[in-house]
């Protein structure tokens, strides 16, 4: 099969798999996108989505963010980790949306990079979901499919999301790299995964990947 027809295998699977594809994190706003994202560093959705709604209830906008101190946003996100970085990134952002932007979230990912505790991915994540901004967001999930399906190198996700733009076609990146994630959750995880369950690596999948697994398998 050429990578063409790998490419086109996957997007109509996924297709099929979740046409509709919801946002992981609870959010009501591009402002609210943003902590959850920025929050969900090295944590699970499920954590972050059941500790969001204890911060909002204090603070669901920059202005009456900065009215909390560094200790008490941190005392409220622990349960996250990293709270340090976390709490002063969530305080120095939202002073920094107050001055600079009149509270309202940029739409520019090099304008978001510029925020405390703000990476690429996080950046990313927010024009994408938040204001439809054509960008593909690389996550655990995408960065190990995008290995096993032999699209990309597996180095690094730079790497990854760089080769992810070139397959995919750019009108479909926002919904693709969210159709992954929940691909990656639901058929093919890190830990525990069957390949029998998992349609696409069993399809389209790297002979390396495919092998290692089948041999590592055998009793």
């Amino acid at each position: 099969m050429k990578k063409s027809e790998k490419v086109s295998f996957c997007i109509e699977t996924l297709e099929e798999l979740y046409p509709e594809v919801p946002v992981p994190l609870d959010h009501k706003d591009p402002y609210t996108l943003l902590i959850a994202v920025l929050l969900s560093a090295q944590s699970t959705d499920v954590r972050v989505n059941q500790i969001t709604p204890l911060l909002f209830a204090k603070a669901d906008n920059p202005y009456d963010m900065v009215k909390l101190s560094v200790e008490e946003i941190r005392e409220i996100i622990k349960p996250v980790g990293l709270s340090p970085m976390k709490s002063k990134g969530i305080h120095g952002l939202s002073q920094i949306l107050i001055e600079r932007y009149n509270g309202v979230v940029p739409q520019e990912i090099e304008a978001l990079e510029k925020f405390p505790a703000v990476g690429h991915k996080t950046a990313s994540v927010v024009v994408s979901q938040a204001f439809g901004i054509p960008a593909f967001p690389v996550d655990t999930h995408i960065h190990r499919l995008m290995y096993r399906w032999g699209f990309s190198s597996g180095k690094s996700v730079v790497q990854t999301e760089r080769d992810a733009k070139r397959l995919f076609p750019q009108e479909k990146w926002n919904k693709l790299h969210l159709q992954i994630i929940w691909y990656g959750r639901e058929y093919s995880p890190a830990r525990g995964w069957n390949i029998e369950n998992d349609p696409i690596t069993k399809t389209i999948g790297r002979k390396a990947v495919i092998d290692a697994y089948y041999k590592k398998s055998k009793p």
